[in-house]
């Protein structure tokens, strides 16, 4: 399908606009009257909103207004409530000794009421709006009836005191006052989408995702990042460079963030410009403090970011003098150093591994070894070495005449004295040097490693400030740029507009925003971007995610399907109908099919499989029911498996009330023990809102913010994690069919089920359960089963089990921890000790990536080949026993 349809139809589907807000104390959620904007004193109801706002710290629930319309008056035909202020803010409350400090989390912005986005921009761009004592400002009065006037509304007149506001009139209250915004939605896209149809797309990931694009050339040169990455993430790292779609998945903590990090990092390393779009404000913040922790470009959170005034602080000081083209070709060089004493180290510990396998040939081969240094004596021979055979190897008479093969020898049987005399002489290599002890191998190539990844990062950030992305033209656009964030939201949706897209991302190559955002405050320019990331694209419709598409060459799309997706209001009859007309295929069935769907038909996904968050028994369950055992759990350990992380609570009471009144107990024992980031969640808003109100009650600001206490729904808890959740399902027994098929719904339970990192408690009225609840009850009253291991071979391995068991050291043979086979898993304390006994059945490779990734999962790692201890397993066990006893522990004899 050409872009141009797929806009119409998304344009057609489309919602028109948002509802109008004018009663933002619904529900309610009061208003707080400020005598001082900036600044409260602590009173009743304002503990009760910074309480609030702790327990949603992953939220912006908090706002600011200031010149409230406040009555009640005829709206389309109905009497409605006025409760709404003409400015707004987000905004968080700093606890001080005595009171509150009222600290701005995002933008001003004049009331939605004011649909001329012009007069709202002029009304944003007022001198000193919104500064501290603007109120009692001269023009604040004259600013507050032009705004009022502009709403629509008929105000009857401008009023100071807000204690008796009229029942039958609206009035302008000239103060400030705190409230709680809850589910905040963007507006309508219908006339953007259409705005967008007369553009040319050709070359955008848009018309890659629905067309078919062209071929991509891969460019498969190694990947070096800062980030420690797997082989799958290095795949997804690999193929966002040139594929025009690149679609990457995986469970709950299986490093998809991660992977967006590393694959940013190194298109802007390479010159190239990313546009990261999220679901949500928070999602943003975590990856640019994701992207914080490693070097690189400052991202431009250019949305309703709290950050953004540092970064318009830091462009308006100017950019120094960035790195020089010799400073970046030193880089370069530093980098091929690092990376080529990496590569040399991995090849000394290959060889290494590698005469060991050849060694472990040679009792397969001594029955015949005299037989075959007869028929072949060269191969024997102390000076050869079959890689001097040439390229034709033993197809030629001067091969075989070299290697001394008596006449009538098949070719076979040279080809077997090569081998045993090879193995033969590994043997013999072994025991002249004391056997293979790879352990100050390793510790070479872990810092080497380590160096490397400083040296990438390095590069990077230098790259990224380098005098080839700041020019004149880049700095200028900086400063404009740092204008334009300084700006209200309708007044920065224009300054961006204005802006030239092209120096302004090579200097600042790296943006960050909501999908909302990137519609409402980008540049419309197609092809802005090299690379768009759309995170979380199974919670992203079609028509926000189409304009995002839009403004870059290449995308990347992470989701996952089995987590929550998003919710439509457009019919079924309305999707077809439009389909038809347009003569346009399933895939823009905007009810159904997702960004991440859309993404998924067009390229192969990379599955992430490692997951790194959670204890073994809190994602058993999703692994098997929703991911057919697809996971590779890294976090397996023998402490880690022996823990029942799965606690289910009966609420003494059938009733809601009494599952909350369980709930408290259960956060009150928790906090007893010492327990810190404590989540409570809920399928139900009622019953989240019931458990928010509970917690507020029961707890001051200061125990919330010293706990880490959390509250919400399981979808406003969707992409965050918490050390311990509390789960209340709100379920009674008597509830109908429809009320437990929402909680049992997959998707949500998944997403229920894995928030916790060490910890998950389940508090409920019912006292069995059937269906998806009942079989997840019965998962967590039973131990974590195991999963199979390769057992006790009678081998090195064998030998060695048992002479550690004598004496009395707790040995697993066969460990299996995520896709990896550890031979010997020893001792019982909570740091897990691996012993590889030889090297690993696929190769020195395969031996590499296990010790990699069992280091970096925080395993103690020891070699234990008998060539160490000439093949005597006592001596072997006695050193190993030693070694595997934390410093200080004195021996059992």
């Amino acid at each position: 399908m050409r872009p141009s349809t797929v806009l119409a139809v998304l344009a057609e589907l489309a919602p028109a606009g948002g509802d109008r807000v004018l009663d933002v104390t619904r529900g309610g959620q009061a208003l707080a009257w400020l005598d001082d904007a900036e600044r409260t004193r602590r009173r009743k109801e304002i503990d009760r909103l910074a309480a609030l706002d702790a327990l949603h710290r992953d939220e912006r629930l908090l706002r600011r207004g200031w010149g409230f319309l406040a009555g009640r008056a005829e709206v389309d035909g109905k009497a409605r409530k006025i409760r709404v202020p003409l400015l707004s803010q987000p905004v968080r409350l700093e606890r001080g000794l005595t009171g509150y400090r009222v600290v701005p989390a995002g933008d001003v912005e004049v009331t939605p009421l004011v649909t001329d986005r012009d007069l709202a921009a002029a009304l944003e761009s007022a001198p000193g709006l919104a500064a501290p004592g603007w109120l009692e400002a001269t023009g604040s009065k004259a600013w507050l009836r032009s705004a009022a006037a502009a709403t629509g509304l008929t105000v009857d007149a401008l009023v100071d005191d807000a204690r008796r506001l009229p029942a039958d009139r609206v009035v302008l209250v000239a103060r400030a006052a705190l409230y709680v915004a809850r589910d905040v939605f963007g507006g309508g896209l219908q006339d953007s989408l259409r705005s967008w149809t007369g553009r040319d797309l050709d070359g955008t990931a848009l018309a890659a995702i629905y067309d078919s694009a062209a071929p991509d050339q891969p460019d498969d040169a190694p990947v070096l990042s800062p980030l420690p990455l797997t082989a799958a993430q290095a795949e997804v790292v690999t193929r966002a460079r040139t594929a025009p779609i690149t679609v990457v998945s995986g469970p709950p903590g299986n490093g998809k963030s991660h992977t967006v990090v590393a694959a940013a990092l190194e298109v802007v390393h390479r010159g190239g410009s990313v546009l990261v779009a999220t679901q949500s404000p928070h999602a943003a913040e975590v990856l640019a403090a994701l992207l914080a922790r490693f070097p690189g470009p400052t991202p431009v959170l250019f949305g309703d970011a709290g950050r953004r005034e540092s970064l318009a602080a830091e462009l308006t000081a100017g950019a120094e003098r960035g790195p020089s083209e010799r400073d970046l070709r030193a880089d370069v060089t530093a980098v091929d150093q690092k990376h080529d004493f990496v590569r040399r180290t991995r090849t000394r510990i290959a060889d290494a591994l590698d005469q060991e396998s050849r060694a472990a040939e040679l009792p397969h081969w001594e029955p015949r070894l005299a037989a075959l240094a007869a028929e072949v004596p060269g191969a024997f021979a102390d000076d050869f070495d079959p890689a001097r055979l040439g390229r034709r190897g033993l197809a030629g008479w001067w091969a075989r005449r070299r290697l001394r093969v008596r006449r009538g020898v098949p070719g076979e049987r040279v080809t077997e004295a090569i081998a045993a005399a090879t193995a033969q002489r590994a043997a013999a290599r072994l025991a002249a040097t004391g056997g293979t002890d790879l352990a100050p191998h390793w510790l070479a190539l872990h810092a080497a490693e380590e160096d490397l990844a400083t040296a990438v990062g390095t590069a990077m950030r230098h790259a990224a400030r380098s005098e080839k992305r700041w020019d004149r033209d880049a700095r200028r656009g900086a400063a404009a740029l740092a204008a334009a964030l300084r700006a209200g939201r309708n007044r920065r949706r224009e300054l961006l507009a204005q802006l030239d897209a092209p120096p302004l991302v090579r200097a600042l190559p790296l943006w960050i925003g909501t999908v909302a955002d990137v519609e409402d405050l980008l540049p419309a320019s197609p092809g802005m971007f090299d690379l768009v990331v759309i995170d979380e694209a199974s919670h992203v419709d079609q028509v926000r995610a189409a304009p995002v598409l839009a403004r870059a060459r290449r995308a990347l799309i992470v989701g996952d399907p089995r987590q929550l997706r998003f919710v439509s209001f457009v019919s079924d009859v309305d999707v077809a109908e439009v389909l038809d007309r347009h003569g346009a295929d399933e895939r823009l069935d905007v009810r159904r099919v997702s960004a991440y769907d859309l993404a998924a038909g067009a390229a192969p996904a990379t599955w992430l499989t490692e997951h790194h968050r959670s204890a073994p028994h809190l994602i058993g369950f999703s692994a098997h029911r929703f991911y057919g055992d697809r996971i590779e759990v890294m976090t397996r350990t023998p402490a880690a498996e022996a823990t029942d992380a799965i606690d289910v609570v009966r609420a003494p009471s059938a009733s809601r009330a009494g599952e909350v009144g369980a709930v408290l107990e259960v956060v009150r024992g928790l906090v007893a023990e010492g327990r810190r980031g404590i989540g409570v969640i809920s399928p139900f808003r009622a019953q989240a809102e019931a458990l928010e109100a509970a917690l507020v009650a029961a707890y001051s600001v200061e125990q919330i913010e010293e706990l880490g206490l959390r509250v919400g729904t399981v979808h406003g808890f969707q992409g965050s994690e918490a050390e311990v959740v509390v789960v209340s399902l709100g379920l009674l027994p008597t509830d109908p069919a429809g009320r437990r098929r929402f909680v049992a719904d997959p998707h949500l339970f998944n997403v229920m089920i894995t928030r916790a990192r060490r910890r998950i408690v389940v508090v409920t009225t019912l006292a069995a359960a059937d269906g998806l609840i009942g079989d997840y009850f019965d998962y967590a009253a039973k131990p974590l089963s195991p999963p199979d291991s390769a057992g006790r071979d009678g081998g090195w391995g064998g030998e060695l089990a048992a002479e550690l068991e004598r004496l009395e050291v707790e040995v697993r043979a066969g460990y299996r921890v995520g896709p990896w086979t550890v031979d010997l898993c020893i001792g019982s304390g909570a740091e897990p000790v691996g012993v590889f006994c030889g090297p690993h059945p696929d190769g020195a490779e395969a031996h590499l990536a296990r010790q990699r990734a069992l280091h970096r999962a925080g395993w103690r790692l020891l070699d234990a080949f008998a060539s160490r201890w000439a093949g005597d397993p006592r001596r072997a066990a006695l050193e190993l026993a030693a070694a595997q006893r934390p410093a200080g522990m004195p021996s059992s004899g």
